[in-house]
């Protein structure tokens, strides 16, 4: 049986990209991160949870954008953080 791809997943047409491979968050507070990833409602891109700030998660809770890609080389996935969805892509 194939896996359901929620709403917020499907309803992406085109992957935001990260135009700088840098937390935008750590930069201005001097922090650091461990992973990206790029918000595929706004295009911010900030630390992924596994770094001490957690910046897209807190971006997450703030504003409610559910969809973020990984901003990392190499890696082609999306991650729906309301319906805890995961896919990869080509």
């Amino acid at each position: 049986m194939a896996e359901q791809i929620c709403s917020h997943i499907s309803a992406i047409t085109d992957v935001k990209t990260a135009e700088k491979h840098e937390c935008e968050e750590c930069v201005k507070t001097g922090g650091r991160w461990v992973h990206l990833r790029t918000c595929q409602t706004c295009g911010v891109t900030l630390c992924c949870d596994s770094s001490p700030s957690t910046h897209m998660t807190k971006h997450y809770n703030a504003t409610g954008h559910p969809v973020v890609s990984s901003a990392e080389r190499g890696e082609n996935w999306l991650w729906c953080y309301e319906d805890e969805s995961f896919v990869e892509y080509d």
